[in-house]
């Protein structure tokens, strides 16, 4: 089965190319403690005019989409008090916010974040999230399938390059919580 370094010509170790990512994912890769060496998290520089999955994969090939995932931030409410969130799904999927999301973070209410709060607060650009140097605050949920997959194609923190990961290092990722079923058809 190809892997998703197999679309690329050039595949770097993503701490060789800290320069090309924003500060929050370059200081998680500077800092990074997982049990996975810090060089097998990859990165392949791509247009950003086609950052979005189904774009991606028209270019590179449908097989990529099995072995994609997006992250999106939802924020979790109750009381007054708004929970921000990563969730990190297969990109076949969705999450299933109202449901499994909602009652993981113990809210009433669960919504994807405003674009403006999930940009300004990752320090990341719309369409390039990366569960990768999110605020130490936020959990991050992972669905089992994507810890699952030896690796995951996923944003860079911008909308140009991807970073592929096993799927273990994402589980491991600080905050992390590898949940089954968070991703939905």
């Amino acid at each position: 089965m190809p892997v998703p370094m197999d679309a690329f010509d050039d595949v770097r170790p993503a701490i060789d190319c800290l320069d090309l990512l924003p500060e929050p994912v370059a200081a998680a890769l500077r800092d990074w403690r997982g049990s996975v060496p810090v060089e097998e998290i990859r990165y392949v520089d791509t247009d950003p005019a086609i950052a979005d999955t189904a774009l991606l994969v028209e270019h590179y090939g449908a097989w990529l989409l099995e072995q994609s995932a997006n992250c999106v931030v939802v924020a979790g409410k109750r009381g007054g008090e708004v929970t921000l969130a990563a969730c990190l799904v297969l990109s076949h999927t969705r999450a299933d916010v109202n449901g499994v999301v909602r009652r993981q973070l113990g809210s009433r209410k669960a919504s994807f974040a405003p674009m403006d709060t999930a940009v300004g607060d990752s320090g990341m650009e719309y369409g390039g999230i990366t569960p990768i140097g999110l605020p130490g605050s936020w959990p991050v949920l992972v669905d089992a399938a994507v810890a699952d997959i030896p690796y995951a194609l996923i944003g860079s923190g911008r909308r140009r390059g991807k970073i592929i990961a096993p799927g273990k290092a994402l589980a491991e990722l600080p905050n992390a919580t590898v949940i089954d079923g968070l991703g939905v058809a």
